[in-house]
């Protein structure tokens, strides 16, 4: 049976936040994988380094997806997702860019990855950016206005519509049933 992953993709605001909250208080095993993040803005939710580190990292061939954003480097590791699957946990990876998917599960194959795409109405995201307070709301604006809808997720839903708690109980299950 191959170590199961869990990637969130849609655009800034659209809920990978509380949809991993309301996985990880259904199942602990669920964990945000949380990316390298080089530069200013939130802190929460990264593991911050410094560009250096980002680039010694892709020399060696270890880094699954990088981009820059919001005056920042992000970059998926793959050491970090090995280290959460020897912990048993599944990794749950947010993601805003639709190239960024084939290059994560093709970059790590061995791992049965379900793909949700979350999205809500743009108003939603203005509101929920806005009431975050990172000063950035124009900026994520940008972000969601340049954030297409993927083609051929295992779940497309809006966190507008839904509750995170069911959102997380159907994940679970497509998680579950992705690896059996």
């Amino acid at each position: 049976m191959s170590p199961r992953a869990l990637l969130l993709y849609g655009p800034p605001g659209s809920g990978k936040d509380t949809i991993t909250a309301a996985l990880t208080h259904l199942n602990p095993a669920y964990q945000l994988a949380e990316r390298l993040k080089a530069g200013p803005g939130r802190s929460h939710g990264y593991r911050m380094t410094t560009i250096e580190s980002i680039d010694a990292l892709t020399a060696r061939g270890e880094i699954l997806w990088r981009n820059d954003r919001y005056s920042s480097t992000y970059a998926t590791d793959r050491p970090h997702l090995d280290q959460m699957l020897a912990d048993h946990q599944i990794p749950v990876l947010h993601l805003g860019q639709p190239d960024a998917i084939p290059a994560v599960t093709t970059a790590a194959s061995d791992i049965s990855w379900t793909v949700v795409e979350l999205w809500c109405p743009r108003e939603i995201m203005i509101e929920r950016v806005t009431a975050r307070g990172t000063g950035d709301v124009s900026e994520r604006i940008a972000a969601y206005d340049q954030t297409p809808p993927l083609h051929g997720p295992t779940l497309r839903v809006s966190t507008a519509a839904f509750s995170p708690d069911a959102i997380a109980r159907w994940i679970d299950i497509l998680v579950r049933d992705n690896n059996s």
